[in-house]
């Protein structure tokens, strides 16, 4: 197989591709089907002007594109015909009633060249077996005798113009190789692109799993996080709750403590046990209301300043202790005072 002489599409070159695989060389180059293509266009011109350079169909033809190439590479069938004509090779329509009225079996003829939408290639015969020498294909492809009769008859089908190669091919090494000894094909060649293409998918396909697998890692990670967000705000509410009832636990706390100091203060006042337990209820059911708002430290200021205010209540009914210094005579002036004082307020 490796002696087969394949040349591989490039650009849109398949009439050079296809002259070359037939001829098994690199005989042809675009420059050559160039220049047969500008030759048959002059003498197109050249038959046109005959009927007068002034016609209106002459100046019509002028400004038309060439019919035998263009500028992707594209040549036509004439620019083939008269190339291979230089090798004293012709060509035959393989569908026309002149051939099949001949009657002749594919497998007995050299080669075939098939043209589809500006697409040509070879199919030829090297030794005793038959080969698609199409330059879109990776390599040469084995075609069976049995399978050759079906193939081209597939291809006409599909819209494909066989010609038939009628003369004598040029000698080649293929040619010599396949001649004595036959070739088995393991793996047929593909479409040129085809492994990329499925390289290509391959990677997309790995891709779009991998992006998958990342969207899952993404979505695990985002439901991680929002359970750790929501677990960080559930521990909030517990601390704040935790903290509003150690603040409700300190309130009470320190009314009973004052509850209890109004007591004791209240029974070492005497008379103003009534009025101060009165003041400290009402106090208290303030404070109850209260203090929930208030801070620790708002509480300990109120509570100290009540405290003062009962101290500097407390103070003028403490009762003056007699004057150990003095006389007697001084003990009945002290009564005496005492009693004017006692008189005093009722004054």
């Amino acid at each position: 197989m490796e002696s087969i002489f394949h040349e591989k599409q490039e650009g849109s070159l398949c009439a050079q591709h296809c002259l070359n695989n037939l001829l098994q060389g690199e005989y042809f180059t675009p420059v050559d089907l160039s220049s047969i293509a500008h030759q048959l266009d002059e003498e197109e011109r050249m038959r046109m002007a005959e009927g007068g350079m002034a016609s209106e169909e002459y100046r019509t033809f002028l400004q038309q594109p060439s019919g035998n190439m263009d500028d992707s590479g594209f040549f036509s069938i004439q620019v083939i015909s008269n190339a291979l004509r230089v090798w004293g090779l012709e060509l035959i329509l393989f569908n026309s009633r002149e051939y099949q009225s001949l009657m002749i079996n594919p497998i007995n003829e050299k080669a075939f060249i098939c043209n589809y939408k500006e697409h040509w290639f070879t199919i030829r015969k090297l030794g005793q077996q038959w080969f698609n020498l199409n330059s879109l294909l990776t390599g040469p492809e084995l075609i069976s005798d049995t399978y050759l009769a079906l193939f081209l008859a597939q291809l006409q089908q599909e819209g494909y113009s066989i010609f038939v190669i009628r003369g004598n091919l040029p000698e080649c090494e293929a040619e010599q190789i396949l001649g004595i000894m036959r070739v088995q094909q393991q793996q047929r060649p593909r479409l040129i692109g085809e492994d990329e293409a499925q390289t290509s998918a391959g990677r997309s396909a790995a891709l779009s799993q991998s992006e998958v697998v990342f969207g899952v890692e993404d979505e695990v990670v985002d439901e991680d996080d929002e359970l750790k967000k929501a677990l960080a705000l559930s521990r909030q509410d517990i601390d704040v709750e935790d903290e509003e009832a150690d603040l409700r636990r300190a309130i009470q706390l320190s009314m009973q403590g004052a509850v209890m100091s109004n007591k004791s203060s209240e029974s070492e006042m005497g008379n103003v046990k009534s009025g101060s337990q009165a003041a400290g209820s009402a106090a208290g059911g303030q404070r109850a209301g209260q203090n929930e708002a208030l801070t620790a430290e708002e509480l300990r200021k109120r509570r100290q300043a009540y405290f003062d205010r009962q101290q500097q209540q407390a103070q003028p009914n403490i009762p003056q202790q007699p004057d150990t210094k003095s006389s007697g005579g001084s003990g009945s002036v002290n009564i005496g005072s005492e009693e004017d004082q006692q008189q005093k307020p009722s004054q």
